[in-house]
């Protein structure tokens, strides 16, 4: 058996996931009795943690809020996740490189010895991806602001590529180093970008959830993105596909744009570092095209397939 002190931390580690874990689990996981199990909880409780007793047929125990703050305990793989994390979430985020440094640093201080080679292991440098052009580093308060709407159910006002709009904010998703917002306007689904939100003041009105149309990565991948900027490629063209743009915008390339023509055909506006590169990424698609423009981009489809478009 575990000396008092190392099962009581381990007792809160397992209370620390916030669900409620039924006693007979706690007693197994501990391999005490259940009046040992009382004693340890209590002396939980005397150290300031807001343990709470849960009846019924699920019940057992759960740690409550308003309590002290537990100790971090990190098995091999939590601290790798962690360290990894805390490194690459500035290619994400902006505003918290600070924040991010001073909790890697205090996390790798408490880790155990024998721990620190494996978390020292994964240190790395992001560097952003100049290839794609990604969106910058969307703000942390927007962010903070956007996830406290969706978790709370409230309306958001915003701004989206000088579109006024009054959404329903469900799910947050990060995609390709790019942030997301899956909402739903008066009528439809909608995707926006969240680099081109401009959040206006709160409307505190609340709102019942929807049941999405699929999965919220899906909703993302498949949206066109409508009235949106292309990236700033040195090469910039764009075509009409004869192709559905759900099915476009799930394969174009980061930093395109999708726009619907109708039920079958959609433009494309994309850039590249060439003009035979960007012929060759709307090759890629195997489609019927039209509209193709400028006339540098029709130029790089002759030399690309020898044929005139």
């Amino acid at each position: 058996m575990p000396t008092t002190s190392a099962r009581t931390l381990t007792l809160l580690s397992l209370l620390g996931t916030g669900r409620t874990i039924p006693g007979r689990e706690l007693r197994e996981r501990l391999e005490v009795s259940d009046r040992t199990l009382r004693r340890d909880v209590d002396t939980l409780r005397e150290l300031g943690y807001a343990v709470e007793p849960v009846k019924g047929v699920h019940g057992g125990y759960r740690l409550g809020p308003g309590g002290a703050v537990p100790p971090i305990v990190f098995d091999e793989d939590q601290a790798v996740a962690t360290v990894i994390a805390l490194q690459t979430s500035t290619a994400v985020l902006r505003g918290i490189e600070e924040s991010a440094r001073r909790a890697r640093t205090t996390v790798t201080n408490a880790l155990p010895r024998r721990l620190r080679p494996t978390a020292d292991a994964f240190t790395v440098t992001v560097v952003p991806n100049q290839w794609e052009f990604p969106a910058e580093p969307i703000d942390a308060a927007v962010v903070e602001q956007v996830g406290r709407a969706v978790r709370d159910t409230q309306v958001l006002r915003v701004t989206h590529n000088e579109e006024e709009l009054r959404v329903e904010p469900h799910h947050l998703v990060v995609w390709a180093a790019r942030w997301y917002l899956v909402a739903h306007t008066a009528d439809e689904w909608r995707v926006l970008r969240l680099d081109r939100i401009h959040l206006h003041a709160p409307t505190h009105a609340r709102f019942r959830p929807r049941a999405l149309p699929t999965d919220p990565v899906s909703l993302v991948r498949t949206t066109p993105d409508r009235g949106g900027h292309p990236a700033p490629w040195p090469c910039l063209g764009e075509a009409h596909l004869d192709l559905p743009a759900a099915m476009v915008a799930e394969f174009a390339p980061g930093g395109a744009v999708v726009d619907v023509v109708d039920a079958t055909t959609c433009r494309l506006t994309m850039g590249a570092w060439s003009w035979i590169g960007l012929a060759g990424l709307y090759l890629t698609f195997g489609a019927r095209m039209s509209h193709i423009g400028p006339a540098a981009l029709r130029a790089a489809f002759v030399e690309a397939r020898g044929l005139t478009p």
